[in-house]
């Protein structure tokens, strides 16, 4: 299946110059949904994983089905003050800004091996800090997964010693 005739892309959004990749367009199709995960799950299945984490909120929507595809659990990486319970945070640069990610602090065990999985990986700060709260947990990160991959941004520099699955890549 050719995933880029289905992911719908909007030129000058969020601002003139992005080439907005949005994956709305595969998720509303169930077919391609299903077969997005199937094939991640296939680029993973040779690593060993306890679990999966996923940063808020579209690595909700490839981690959750990638974690039940895979029979692991799932681990939501949030914005600081959406979790109810104690949780450790990191803050982060945004490209206008700053924000912060948090995570339970008993969703990784120490030495539990975990794949963080998201639909984008761009400039890489955002997968970068959630390394840094699974590490702080205990956890070995043992590979990120995602949907898209914009190489030019070479977010995948960030995560040195992190094996990096891409299913589609996007040169612009």
């Amino acid at each position: 299946m050719n995933f880029k005739e289905i992911i719908r892309v909007i030129p000058d959004f969020p601002q003139p110059g992005i080439s907005f990749k949005d994956i709305t367009t595969l998720l509303n199709n169930g077919e391609a949904y299903r077969q997005a995960i199937d094939e991640l799950k296939a680029l993973v299945a040779h690593l060993k994983i306890d679990i999966i984490a996923g940063p808020e909120a579209r690595g909700f929507v490839v981690g959750a089905p990638l974690a039940y595809a895979l029979g692991v659990g799932f681990v939501p990486i949030r914005k600081s003050g959406k979790l109810p319970y104690e949780t450790i945070e990191v803050g982060y640069d945004l490209e206008y800004g700053k924000d912060k990610l948090a995570v339970h602090t008993d969703a990784i065990k120490p030495g539990q091996n975990v794949l963080i999985a998201d639909d984008l990986l761009a400039t890489g700060g955002t997968i970068a800090t959630s390394v840094n709260l699974i590490e702080q947990l205990g956890g070995k990160v043992v590979g990120a997964a995602f949907l898209i991959e914009l190489v030019e941004l070479a977010g995948r520099n960030k995560l040195t010693d992190i094996e990096v699955i891409s299913l589609l890549n996007y040169e612009d």
